[in-house]
């Protein structure tokens, strides 16, 4: 026989997925097609050789045997799943679609046509390819507010630029607050440098969450507020910090502005005040805010998660804020970190087709799916209707909120959909072509990071099951057949990488994948803003100008505050609902692996025993959840680590895993939030009731 071991291999790749960690990995080459173990590069300063639990099991995905290998066409009815289908050839599928997206075009005009896509994966040439097309072509443009609208406008509102602190500096703090975020089970990177700064400084861990997360578990002190008050909180602590003499006044009157009017507006922003406001304790807001303000190296680590809510730009704001009045960003292992993004400063214009777009064709909301598929005319203005829609890298049928709007505008006869997928997805089901999709291993892409300072150019590590293509093999197909113009489109994905990387300045694409990864770390000062903030003026902004973050600016606070925006408990829907990342889960990708589906059994409600009580709700036992948009059915999970009135159900599980077929966030509300829009997935009121 032979000796397969002479062909196993290690090759250097990085993580996909929608997570600010973006991970550096080593992958078991086997063969030309199978891979083994993957695990983290241990030579890489964040990475450290540590990554999640559901990656490690990565082979799971790739060679599952639900993977999608041939194109499929639609012949039964739309949600059926593959029963539903016949397998055709690619040049069948690629026709049918482009003649779809003719027809479209010709009917109403070329943004009857919508190229829809999110994070599936995060490589630049993958992901973002689809909007070369979409330009050359004139089709309708997306506004990309799913994951980062909210927490962007709030961060650059007063920053001006989006950057941090280093996040290897953790392991160097003496207290590390994370606000909004649970990296135990979506960063677990960001726990390993904790670690370290607990072992070797005996440094706090401070988390601000609405419920006890795998993170909080971990927590000195966990600050367990009712969603959508995090900003109250912050104004609060620094009430404090001005009060007993804990900020920085010289750093104020160098790198702020605005610090008098925000002391003044802050008197009134008391313990107390946000007491009511948070559910929390006097007591506890007032020891927090002394920790806080009495450590000179206070690392402030700020997730997404207290940013989706309708109040989460303000949310951001606020809690941005604390280590400009502390003067924390003087320290190393103090300031804080949101995002990395903006240290990269690639030049995107190949990828992206970003020298043919035309700002003249109208821009679309992708978390308002549902709506402008159903055909609201606050979304559609006087343009068209959609009538032909091609799907990269996302799920809208499951992560979309309004999920029954969604489902109805899917079910329209009139609308055309192609659906480029690795599985059988729920929106995959309601497509009349469904395109086979590489995995991150099947193909060459570049990789920024919001979590840390690297740059991954990968390699394919293995040849694409059966007919799999890549999205950047699809686009180009269809440029030819649609008449697009562009010079991206007869280039292959590593020659775009390339010229990408020679653009920006950078090594080119075969000395970056040969160093592994490429550390754009910016100095101290600059990741400190020691040299300055983003703005003009070089200074943080107290009193930002929202206009220049939003063009629904009228909403938002002046000053750092609450912002009474929320979708408000009241006697008809008493509870507020959480939507969480479940720890087996990345948005809906891996919810098909039997490894993390396995380790999450069901869905199930977070619930106070005193509720449950009151209600009837037993453990195990079932619960309606709804609201004036839907209902759905979970089990009962008896829970007190959040406050009564409060429901977390962690997701995203298909509709599918519902008794009802209709999941989570059909009960989540799809209104854009100030001021530049935003889904407000942890901002819901809803009412329980027992049920069997």
């Amino acid at each position: 026989m032979p000796d397969d071991s002479k062909l196993r291999e290690w090759r250097n790749s990085a993580c996909p997925h929608d997570c600010p960690s973006t991970c550096a990995l080593e992958v078991e080459r086997l063969d030309d097609h199978r891979i083994g173990k993957v695990r983290g590069a241990a030579g890489n300063g964040y990475t450290a050789g540590v990554i999640c639990a559901k990656v490690s099991r990565y082979a799971e995905r790739v060679h599952h045997p639900d993977r999608l290998t041939r194109p499929l066409k639609r012949v039964g009815a739309k949600g059926q799943g593959r029963d539903a289908f016949v397998e055709i050839g690619w040049d069948e599928a690629l026709d049918i679609i482009a003649d779809a997206m003719k027809r479209a075009a010709a009917k109403d005009g070329s943004e009857a046509v919508w190229p829809y896509f999110y994070a599936g994966t995060m490589g630049l040439v993958q992901r973002d390819g689809i909007e070369r097309l979409r330009h050359s072509m004139r089709y309708s443009r997306q506004l990309s507010t799913i994951c980062n609208a909210l927490s962007d406008a709030g961060w650059f509102a007063g920053a001006g630029a989006k950057w941090g602190s280093d996040p290897r500096e953790m392991a160097e703090a003496d207290l590390i607050v994370m606000w909004g975020g649970n990296p135990v089970a979506t960063q677990v990177n960001v726990m390993a440098h904790i670690a370290r700064a607990r072992k070797s400084r005996g440094a706090k861990l401070v988390v601000i969450d609405p419920y006890r997360t795998g993170t909080a578990e971990q927590a000195d002190v966990h600050l367990c507020v009712r969603p959508g008050t995090d900003g109250a909180l912050a104004c609060a602590v620094m009430h404090v910090l001005f009060k007993e003499g804990m900020a920085d006044r010289a750093y104020l009157a160098q790198y702020t502005r605005d610090a008098d009017r925000l002391e003044a507006h802050l008197q009134t922003r008391t313990p107390q005040w946000a007491s009511a406001i948070t559910g929390l304790s006097v007591e506890a807001i007032v020891d927090f805010a002394r920790l806080y303000g009495r450590t000179k190296r206070a690392y402030l680590r700020l997730g997404y998660g207290f940013t989706r809510s309708r109040n989460g730009s303000a949310q951001m704001f606020a809690a941005s804020c604390l280590p400009a009045v502390t003067g924390a960003w003087k320290y190393k292992g103090g300031g804080a970190l949101y995002g990395m993004s903006g240290i990269y400063q690639l030049d995107r214009a190949l990828i992206e087709g970003a020298d043919v777009v035309d700002k003249s064709t109208r821009l679309l909301d992708q978390s308002r799916i549902g709506p402008i598929l159903t055909g609201d005319k606050r979304d559609l203005g006087k343009g068209p209707p959609i009538t032909a829609l091609f799907i990269q890298n996302t799920n809208p049928m499951v992560v979309c909120p309004e999920h029954l709007k969604v489902r109805d505008g899917f079910r329209r006869d009139d609308l055309f959909v192609c659906v480029h997928e690795q599985f059988m997805t729920e929106t995959a089901a309601m497509a009349d072509i469904v395109l086979p999709a590489t995995t991150f291993l099947e193909h060459d892409d570049i990789y920024t990071s919001g979590g840390h300072t690297h740059l991954h150019i990968t390699k394919k590590v293995i040849e694409p099951l059966g007919d799999c293509r890549s999205n950047h093999e699809v686009i180009c197909a269809l440029a030819k057949r649609l008449g697009a113009q562009h010079r991206g489109f007869g280039m292959t994905a590593w020659e775009i990488v390339d010229q990408t990387l020679k653009a920006s300045g950078l090594p080119d694409a075969e000395t970056a994948h040969r160093m592994g990864w490429v550390d754009l770390a910016p100095d101290f000062r600059t990741a400190h803003f020691l040299d300055g903030f983003g703005y003009e003026d070089k200074r943080f902004h107290f009193a930002p100008d929202w206009k220049r973050w939003g063009l629904d600016h009228a909403r938002m606070p002046e000053l750092p505050d609450h912002m009474e925006s929320i979708e408000q408990a009241d006697a008809e829907h008493p509870f507020r609902l959480v939507t969480a990342p479940a720890r087996q889960f990345l948005n809906t990708s891996f919810t098909e692996t039997p490894g993390s589906r396995a380790r999450e059994v069901r869905p199930a409600a977070k619930i106070h025993p005193k509720d449950c009580a009151r209600l009837g709700l037993v453990e195990g036992g079932l619960v309606r959840i709804g609201n004036r948009r839907a209902s759905v059915v979970v089990h009962v999970q008896e829970f007190d680590g959040l406050q009564p009135g409060v429901v977390v159900v962690e997701s995203v599980w298909p509709n599918g895993a519902f008794r009802d077929g209709v999941g989570i966030n059909a009960l989540v509300g799809a209104d854009a939030a100030p001021p530049k829009g935003g889904a407000a997935f942890h901002d819901t009121a809803v009412w329980l009731k027992q049920t069997n």
